[in-house]
């Protein structure tokens, strides 16, 4: 199917009259369908009762002296940005400083704003650069805040609504990514991914027109930007040009002049006091020593700028381990990696890199560094949960120990659930591992399989309160799958499924379904699965190519039409992932993965629910509503939601989050729960 016989084209106007009446009379049925029994009523209840729960926890970032909290609940459903003092935080009731009020502000000024963010000011964090989205956008409203007087700053740093970037420099500059205009080479502000190709100097008090351009990258490149690092004694300015969405080149301004940082484009690596930390994804001669993907190594940095490449290397990977992720505190380097799928820590003295004693953490959880101080002090706080146990946040210094500060509350019986670890064997005989997490009484039945495999995103266990109210204990069982295209077994996991080896995702997944089967935890006809954004991908594909494993598939805000997603929003900066559509060579391996394209009449496919936001501005709503329309010309029944706000999340709030859960629940104990227990 070409653009010039697609007869859906129309359903990518995303506010045309006639494409919001479509979807009007596709919400209907489907909100009726679903939404009239008590088992969803209790469900959404139930799981807007976890999302506004004042027992949760208040996740906080320290900023100075104080700790800030972006909070949630059923008073306040668009939210409050708050700070208290770590002795206040102890408590079991914290006194909050309130400093805006979202739903206030909503109300005040007829917006229907989420909030999107906030960027302080080092060292005193007065002043914040705060972004506001309609309705859950990516698309934001920049507007100055002065934190002392919890107002708004008159003539302030502000941007009109867009896919803009910023950040400070002073208290009086900032670097800016936005709408500038035409510039001198003929061309937009934008790249053809809608990111800033852009960035310019911008002074407190001038026009942003009068702005001092920096750097202007390629309208092909997916974005550029500007930062600077305000650490005493080590304050640099650095310019990064994304080239796609996994290489880029960068460089530091030095008198005035942009020298490179001579790593792999494909590198991630970051420039910590005078060290220089690579870990790279692909193979990397150091020396004359071929370094593995996914290793850690660091370098002085100001030699390394001078061609010098003596090197260290922290962390290397095996064929069970990966770097998930490095934070430092000002003593220590802070190491997250994973051993098939399940978290470890270790630490190391910085300077020395000798390995260091660190206490108090959990076994058998996953376990993430959620902030540290690294100029100041060795404070550091970790989040902590499984699939059966709730959050608990751990607060200590990473030169000794870490202890809980705060624990979620239980929000379903867990005494009586495992979880296990099983693999399945790929087309390729790759070894996939998934997680099964059940009652222990139940042996057989509904059974949910989630998956996403792409953009190294690795799936790591966490506390399913939702799943496990509204699934797990009405006796589903919930599975977890590490397919390729994550990031689970490093950068490799990853790059192997890119483009022209993105079968290997699908083939995984599929592998999985069947070894669900085959260990009679389930039947075809009791599997479903569910999937978002690049899952939703995933569920396409499932519907498509292979239906006959599955009773139900939940697709959500999914990449469907690859033919076309290119040219949709933030689409053409994921060509690197799956390839150019515009590519003959490219076209033909995507084309046996594009769902919208292989959607026949004489196949019976599964149950389907496909769901998306009118105001996702990052993956179309016209993918979910043109495989609808599709699916429906050929004889097929699709039940079909779009929330009219909610960006790329589908919801703007906890109420649209309950609802949309529900939703999804109920249309799964309909299906391949029928004859389960609900």
């Amino acid at each position: 199917m070409t653009d010039a016989n697609d007869p859906y084209l129309w359903l990518e106007q995303v506010d045309s009259d006639e494409a919001l009446d479509w979807v009007r009379a596709h919400n209907a049925p489907t909100v009726d369908e679903l939404t009239g029994s008590e088992r969803f009523a209790q469900m959404q209840a139930d799981t807007l009762e976890i999302l506004d729960t004042d027992d949760r926890i208040p996740y906080v970032r320290r900023r100075g002296e104080f700790l800030y909290n972006f909070w949630r609940d059923a008073a306040h459903p668009y939210g409050l940005w708050r700070r208290t003092t770590l002795e206040h935080y102890r408590a079991n009731s914290p006194e909050w400083d309130v400093l805006i009020d979202v739903d206030a502000l909503r109300d005040a000024e007829g917006e229907n704003w989420v909030w999107a963010g906030a960027s302080m000011l080092r060292p005193d964090y007065q002043r914040a650069l705060i972004s506001l989205s309609r309705g859950g956008a990516d698309a934001t409203v920049v507007r100055e805040f002065d934190v002392e007087s919890r107002d708004w700053v008159d003539g302030g740093f502000a941007l009109p609504e867009n896919k803009s970037n910023v950040s400070w420099i002073d208290r009086d500059t900032v670097y800016v990514g936005t709408e500038f205009g035409e510039q001198p080479d003929g061309e937009g502000s934008w790249t053809s991914s809608g990111y800033p190709r852009v960035v310019k100097r911008w002074t407190r008090g001038t026009d942003l027109a009068d702005a001092q351009t920096v750097f202007t990258g390629s309208v092909d490149d997916v974005a550029i930007g500007a930062g600077f690092d305000p650490t005493p004694g080590y304050e640099r300015h650095f310019v990064y040009r994304a080239t796609d969405f996994y290489n880029s080149d960068d460089f530091e301004i030095v008198d005035g002049e942009l020298v490179a940082i001579d790593v792999p484009s494909d590198a991630s690596h970051a420039v910590h006091l005078n060290y220089l930390m690579v870990s790279p994804k692909s193979p990397w001669t150091l020396a004359g020593v071929e370094r593995a993907p996914g290793s850690l190594i660091v370098f002085d940095y100001p030699a390394f700028q001078t061609g010098d490449r003596t090197h260290r290397v922290l962390f290397e990977p095996d064929e069970h381990t990966s770097l998930q992720d490095y934070a430092f505190t000002r003593s220590r380097l802070v190491l997250t990696t994973l051993h098939d799928v399940a978290t470890r820590l270790q630490t190391f003295e910085i300077d020395t890199w000798e390995p260091a004693e660190f206490a108090g953490v959990p076994e058998l959880a996953t376990v993430g560094v959620l902030d540290v101080d690294p100029e100041h002090s060795d404070e550091i706080w970790l989040s902590s949960s499984s699939f059966t146990q709730a959050p608990s946040l751990l607060y200590g210094d990473a030169t000794t120990s870490v202890a809980p500060i705060k624990s979620s509350p239980e929000h379903f019986d867990a005494s009586n659930v495992v979880a296990e670890q099983f693999f399945a064997t790929s087309d390729d005989g790759a070894r996939v591992p998934y997680f099964v997490v059940k009652r222990d009484d139940v042996t057989t039945g509904p059974t949910l399989l989630y998956g996403y495999g792409g953009f190294e995103n690795s799936l790591t266990p966490g506390y399913l309160g939702v799943a496990g109210r509204n699934w797990i204990a009405r006796g589903g069982t919930f599975v977890y799958a590490n397919i390729r295209g994550g990031g689970e077994y490093g950068p490799t996991w990853h790059t192997q499924a890119q483009k022209a080896g993105r079968h290997l995702v699908y083939e995984d997944f599929a592998a999985i379904a069947r070894d669900l089967v085959a260990r009679d935890l389930t039947t075809p006809q009791t599997l479903a699965a569910r999937g978002g954004s690049n899952g939703g991908l995933l569920m396409g594909v499932m519907t498509t190519n292979y239906p006959e494993l599955f009773g139900a598939l939940v697709c959500q805000v999914p990449l469907i039409d690859m033919r076309r997603y290119h040219l949709l929003l933030a689409g053409a900066s994921w060509m690197a992932e799956y390839g150019d559509p515009d590519d003959p060579s490219e076209w033909e391996f995507m084309s046996e993965h594009s769902p919208y394209q292989r959607v026949r009449a004489d196949v019976q496919y599964p149950e389907l629910l496909v769901t998306t936001s009118t105001r996702d501005d990052r993956v179309h709503p016209g993918h979910a509503r043109k495989f609808t329309a599709r699916l429906e010309e050929t004889g097929h029944r699709v039940r079909y939601y779009e929330n009219i706000e909610g960006g790329h999340g589908g919801a703007a709030d906890n109420k649209q989050s309950a609802f949309k859960e529900a939703l999804a629940y109920e249309f799964l104990w309909q299906t391949v729960g029928a004859q389960g227990s609900a």
